[in-house]
Protein backbone atom coordinates (compact mmCIF):
# COMPACT_ATOMS: atom_id res chain seq x y z
CA UNK A 1 0.00 0.00 0.00
CA UNK A 2 1.49 3.43 -0.56
CA UNK A 3 1.03 6.27 1.66
CA UNK A 4 1.92 9.70 0.57
CA UNK A 5 5.08 10.78 2.30
CA UNK A 6 6.97 13.71 2.31
CA UNK A 7 10.94 13.56 0.72
CA UNK A 8 12.13 16.61 3.10
CA UNK A 9 13.27 14.24 5.37
CA UNK A 10 14.39 10.60 6.75
CA UNK A 11 12.86 8.93 9.51
CA UNK A 12 15.65 9.00 12.50
CA UNK A 13 15.45 7.27 16.26
CA UNK A 14 16.84 9.76 18.58
CA UNK A 15 18.25 7.75 20.54
CA UNK A 16 20.10 6.37 18.35
CA UNK A 17 21.73 9.96 16.79
CA UNK A 18 25.01 11.11 17.47
CA UNK A 19 25.54 12.75 20.60
CA UNK A 20 27.05 16.40 20.76
CA UNK A 21 26.69 19.74 23.30
CA UNK A 22 25.56 22.70 22.91
CA UNK A 23 27.94 25.94 23.65
CA UNK A 24 29.60 25.29 27.19
CA UNK A 25 28.55 22.09 27.77
CA UNK A 26 25.09 22.92 28.18
CA UNK A 27 22.40 19.95 26.97
CA UNK A 28 19.15 22.36 26.53
CA UNK A 29 18.92 24.86 24.26
CA UNK A 30 15.60 27.09 25.56
CA UNK A 31 14.14 29.36 23.46
CA UNK A 32 10.66 32.00 23.36
CA UNK A 33 9.51 32.80 20.28
CA UNK A 34 7.61 35.77 20.81
CA UNK A 35 4.93 36.18 17.53
CA UNK A 36 4.18 39.50 16.96
CA UNK A 37 1.36 40.29 14.41
CA UNK A 38 -1.19 42.78 12.48
CA UNK A 39 -4.39 41.31 10.86
CA UNK A 40 -6.68 43.52 8.80
CA UNK A 41 -10.20 45.50 10.08
CA UNK A 42 -12.89 43.72 9.69
CA UNK A 43 -11.10 41.33 6.41
CA UNK A 44 -8.99 38.13 6.32
CA UNK A 45 -8.77 35.86 9.25
CA UNK A 46 -7.64 35.79 12.40
CA UNK A 47 -8.41 34.41 16.09
CA UNK A 48 -11.32 35.28 17.98
CA UNK A 49 -11.31 34.89 22.04
CA UNK A 50 -15.05 33.50 22.92
CA UNK A 51 -15.92 32.15 19.94
CA UNK A 52 -14.50 29.60 17.46
CA UNK A 53 -15.07 30.58 13.81
CA UNK A 54 -16.63 33.65 13.98
CA UNK A 55 -16.71 36.69 11.33
CA UNK A 56 -14.24 39.89 11.44
CA UNK A 57 -15.44 41.97 13.99
CA UNK A 58 -14.52 44.95 15.62
CA UNK A 59 -14.26 43.01 18.83
CA UNK A 60 -12.09 40.13 17.70
CA UNK A 61 -10.12 43.02 16.18
CA UNK A 62 -9.52 45.33 19.09
CA UNK A 63 -8.67 42.43 21.37
CA UNK A 64 -5.79 41.31 18.99
CA UNK A 65 -4.88 44.98 18.86
CA UNK A 66 -4.60 44.98 22.80
CA UNK A 67 -1.67 42.90 21.76
CA UNK A 68 0.69 45.81 20.02
CA UNK A 69 -0.88 48.41 22.28
CA UNK A 70 -0.60 47.07 25.50
CA UNK A 71 0.19 43.34 26.04
CA UNK A 72 3.57 43.43 24.15
CA UNK A 73 5.08 46.25 26.47
CA UNK A 74 4.48 44.42 29.46
CA UNK A 75 6.11 41.45 28.11
CA UNK A 76 8.76 42.51 26.78
CA UNK A 77 9.14 44.15 30.46
CA UNK A 78 8.29 40.59 32.30
CA UNK A 79 11.19 39.30 30.20
CA UNK A 80 13.74 41.87 30.84
CA UNK A 81 12.61 41.05 34.86
CA UNK A 82 14.28 37.42 34.23
CA UNK A 83 17.04 38.63 31.70
CA UNK A 84 15.56 36.33 28.90
CA UNK A 85 15.77 36.79 25.39
CA UNK A 86 13.55 36.22 22.68
CA UNK A 87 13.13 35.76 18.95
CA UNK A 88 10.55 37.78 17.63
CA UNK A 89 8.35 36.06 14.75
CA UNK A 90 6.77 39.77 13.40
CA UNK A 91 4.65 40.31 10.38
CA UNK A 92 6.60 42.68 8.18
CA UNK A 93 3.43 44.86 7.91
CA UNK A 94 4.24 45.92 11.73
CA UNK A 95 6.83 48.35 10.51
CA UNK A 96 3.98 50.48 8.64
CA UNK A 97 1.32 50.63 11.72
CA UNK A 98 3.63 49.78 14.69
CA UNK A 99 7.68 50.80 14.56
CA UNK A 100 7.48 51.71 18.52
CA UNK A 101 7.37 47.71 18.96
CA UNK A 102 10.76 47.35 16.89
CA UNK A 103 12.22 50.08 18.92
CA UNK A 104 11.88 47.87 21.67
CA UNK A 105 13.30 44.87 19.69
CA UNK A 106 16.60 46.47 18.76
CA UNK A 107 16.67 47.76 22.69
CA UNK A 108 16.82 44.58 23.95
CA UNK A 109 19.24 43.06 21.21
CA UNK A 110 16.49 40.54 20.12
CA UNK A 111 16.15 38.84 16.82
CA UNK A 112 13.57 39.25 14.09
CA UNK A 113 12.24 36.33 12.40
CA UNK A 114 10.41 36.52 9.15
CA UNK A 115 6.16 35.86 10.09
CA UNK A 116 4.79 36.93 6.53
CA UNK A 117 2.77 40.31 6.14
CA UNK A 118 0.05 40.05 8.16
CA UNK A 119 -1.26 37.05 10.02
CA UNK A 120 -4.72 38.32 8.17
CA UNK A 121 -3.72 36.05 5.55
CA UNK A 122 -2.27 32.61 4.74
CA UNK A 123 0.36 31.14 2.46
CA UNK A 124 -1.13 27.83 1.73
CA UNK A 125 -3.13 27.84 -1.84
CA UNK A 126 -0.92 30.38 -3.36
CA UNK A 127 1.21 30.14 -6.62
CA UNK A 128 4.55 29.44 -6.50
CA UNK A 129 5.18 33.00 -7.83
CA UNK A 130 3.13 34.80 -5.70
CA UNK A 131 4.16 33.19 -3.11
CA UNK A 132 8.22 33.85 -3.69
CA UNK A 133 6.57 37.51 -3.76
CA UNK A 134 5.04 37.40 -0.37
CA UNK A 135 8.61 36.37 0.66
CA UNK A 136 10.64 38.77 -1.05
CA UNK A 137 8.37 41.43 0.47
CA UNK A 138 8.83 40.50 3.86
CA UNK A 139 12.47 39.54 3.18
CA UNK A 140 12.63 43.34 2.04
CA UNK A 141 10.93 44.70 4.48
CA UNK A 142 13.02 43.84 7.96
CA UNK A 143 16.11 44.42 5.76
CA UNK A 144 15.28 47.82 4.93
CA UNK A 145 14.44 48.68 8.77
CA UNK A 146 16.77 46.49 10.34
CA UNK A 147 19.65 46.45 8.53
CA UNK A 148 20.53 43.08 7.20
CA UNK A 149 17.96 39.60 5.96
CA UNK A 150 16.37 38.13 8.77
CA UNK A 151 18.06 34.24 9.10
CA UNK A 152 14.79 32.61 10.51
CA UNK A 153 10.77 32.16 8.54
CA UNK A 154 7.65 30.95 10.20
CA UNK A 155 4.62 31.16 8.42
CA UNK A 156 1.69 32.47 8.98
CA UNK A 157 -0.01 30.27 10.91
CA UNK A 158 2.84 27.96 10.45
CA UNK A 159 1.34 27.33 6.44
CA UNK A 160 2.99 26.25 3.53
CA UNK A 161 3.16 24.98 -0.02
CA UNK A 162 4.98 22.12 -1.78
CA UNK A 163 7.69 24.71 -2.88
CA UNK A 164 7.79 26.60 0.74
CA UNK A 165 11.25 25.37 1.87
CA UNK A 166 12.80 25.62 -1.84
CA UNK A 167 11.65 29.35 -2.57
CA UNK A 168 12.69 29.98 1.55
CA UNK A 169 16.52 29.06 0.81
CA UNK A 170 16.61 30.28 -2.62
CA UNK A 171 15.59 33.93 -1.08
CA UNK A 172 18.52 33.56 1.49
CA UNK A 173 17.20 31.88 4.85
CA UNK A 174 19.09 29.40 6.51
CA UNK A 175 16.03 27.80 8.73
CA UNK A 176 12.22 27.32 9.05
CA UNK A 177 10.54 26.69 11.85
CA UNK A 178 7.31 25.19 10.22
CA UNK A 179 8.08 21.51 10.74
CA UNK A 180 7.12 20.37 14.17
CA UNK A 181 8.53 17.14 14.13
CA UNK A 182 11.49 16.59 16.17
CA UNK A 183 13.22 17.69 19.23
CA UNK A 184 16.51 18.51 17.32
CA UNK A 185 16.94 20.33 14.85
CA UNK A 186 17.36 18.51 11.39
CA UNK A 187 18.33 18.88 7.82
CA UNK A 188 15.39 19.39 5.07
CA UNK A 189 16.06 18.76 1.73
CA UNK A 190 15.69 21.48 -0.61
CA UNK A 191 15.67 21.86 -4.36
CA UNK A 192 18.91 24.26 -3.93
CA UNK A 193 20.11 22.53 -0.73
CA UNK A 194 19.99 21.82 3.16
CA UNK A 195 17.92 24.47 5.10
CA UNK A 196 18.07 23.38 8.37
CA UNK A 197 14.76 22.82 11.06
CA UNK A 198 14.46 24.50 14.60
CA UNK A 199 12.04 23.01 16.90
CA UNK A 200 9.59 25.16 17.33
CA UNK A 201 6.06 24.27 19.08
CA UNK A 202 2.47 23.22 17.77
CA UNK A 203 1.62 21.75 21.25
CA UNK A 204 3.39 24.59 23.77
CA UNK A 205 1.96 27.52 22.45
CA UNK A 206 -0.68 29.87 24.25
CA UNK A 207 -2.79 30.07 20.53
CA UNK A 208 -3.63 26.46 20.38
CA UNK A 209 -3.75 25.82 23.86
CA UNK A 210 -5.62 28.86 25.28
CA UNK A 211 -7.96 29.88 22.35
CA UNK A 212 -8.31 26.51 20.72
CA UNK A 213 -8.11 24.08 23.21
CA UNK A 214 -9.76 26.18 26.07
CA UNK A 215 -7.21 25.63 28.64
CA UNK A 216 -6.92 27.99 31.18
CA UNK A 217 -3.39 29.95 32.11
CA UNK A 218 -2.95 28.03 34.57
CA UNK A 219 -2.79 24.51 33.18
CA UNK A 220 -1.48 26.21 29.93
CA UNK A 221 1.78 27.51 31.97
CA UNK A 222 1.76 24.27 34.06
CA UNK A 223 2.68 22.49 30.72
CA UNK A 224 5.55 25.03 29.97
CA UNK A 225 6.77 24.42 32.93
CA UNK A 226 6.86 20.23 33.02
CA UNK A 227 8.28 20.34 29.29
CA UNK A 228 10.84 21.85 30.74
CA UNK A 229 11.69 19.81 33.59
CA UNK A 230 10.76 16.89 31.83
CA UNK A 231 13.73 17.89 28.89
CA UNK A 232 16.18 19.17 31.37
CA UNK A 233 16.12 15.64 32.61
CA UNK A 234 15.86 13.99 29.32
CA UNK A 235 18.92 16.23 27.62
CA UNK A 236 21.23 14.24 29.64
CA UNK A 237 20.92 11.58 27.44
CA UNK A 238 20.82 13.88 23.83
CA UNK A 239 21.30 17.25 23.18
CA UNK A 240 17.44 19.00 22.82
CA UNK A 241 15.57 22.17 22.45
CA UNK A 242 12.58 23.46 24.30
CA UNK A 243 10.74 26.03 23.05
CA UNK A 244 7.45 28.10 23.77
CA UNK A 245 5.52 29.89 21.45
CA UNK A 246 3.20 33.53 23.25
CA UNK A 247 1.39 35.82 21.84
CA UNK A 248 1.28 39.14 23.43
CA UNK A 249 -2.61 40.01 22.61
CA UNK A 250 -2.96 36.15 24.58
CA UNK A 251 -0.40 35.93 27.02
CA UNK A 252 -0.11 40.14 27.48
CA UNK A 253 -3.19 40.28 29.47
CA UNK A 254 -2.22 41.18 33.44
CA UNK A 255 -3.99 38.36 34.84
CA UNK A 256 -2.40 36.15 32.25
CA UNK A 257 1.23 37.44 32.98
CA UNK A 258 0.75 36.89 36.95
CA UNK A 259 1.01 33.22 35.87
CA UNK A 260 3.89 33.07 33.57
CA UNK A 261 5.90 35.19 35.58
CA UNK A 262 5.35 32.35 38.23
CA UNK A 263 6.18 29.88 35.23
CA UNK A 264 9.18 31.42 34.37
CA UNK A 265 10.80 31.93 37.51
CA UNK A 266 10.48 28.65 38.14
CA UNK A 267 12.18 27.72 34.69
CA UNK A 268 14.82 30.39 35.18
CA UNK A 269 16.00 29.29 38.93
CA UNK A 270 15.70 25.28 38.04
CA UNK A 271 18.02 23.45 40.27
CA UNK A 272 19.63 22.10 36.91
CA UNK A 273 19.81 25.39 35.33
CA UNK A 274 23.74 24.99 34.20
CA UNK A 275 23.00 22.21 31.86
CA UNK A 276 20.38 24.87 29.40
CA UNK A 277 21.81 27.19 27.43
CA UNK A 278 18.84 30.52 27.44
CA UNK A 279 19.03 31.29 23.56
CA UNK A 280 17.11 32.77 20.67
CA UNK A 281 16.33 30.14 17.73
CA UNK A 282 19.02 32.13 15.21
CA UNK A 283 21.47 31.35 17.57
CA UNK A 284 20.73 27.97 18.03
CA UNK A 285 20.63 27.59 13.52
CA UNK A 286 24.29 29.82 13.60
CA UNK A 287 25.47 26.42 15.93
CA UNK A 288 24.21 23.87 14.08
CA UNK A 289 25.66 25.08 10.86
CA UNK A 290 29.38 25.22 12.37
CA UNK A 291 28.96 21.69 13.17
CA UNK A 292 31.23 18.85 11.13
CA UNK A 293 28.81 16.96 8.51
CA UNK A 294 26.87 14.01 10.37
CA UNK A 295 26.43 15.23 13.32
CA UNK A 296 22.84 16.67 12.67
CA UNK A 297 20.30 14.88 11.32
CA UNK A 298 20.09 14.97 7.49
CA UNK A 299 23.71 15.94 6.84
Amino acid sequence: MFLPRTNRYDYSVITRRKDYNWPDGKRLAFWIGTNIEVFGFGAGIGHDPTKHGEPQTQRNYAWRDYGNRVGVWRYFDLLDEFKLPTSCLVNSLLYDYHPEIFERIRERGDEVVGHGRTNAERQRGLWELDEQRLIKDVTDAIEKHEGHKPKGWLGAGASENASTPDLLREAGYTYLLDWPCDDQPIWLRTRSGPILSVPYPLELNDAGQIIWRQHNTQEFCDMMVHQFNEMVRQSVHQPLVCCISLHPYIIGQPFRLAVLRNALEKIVNHQHRDRVWFTRAENIADYCYAMEPGIIPGS
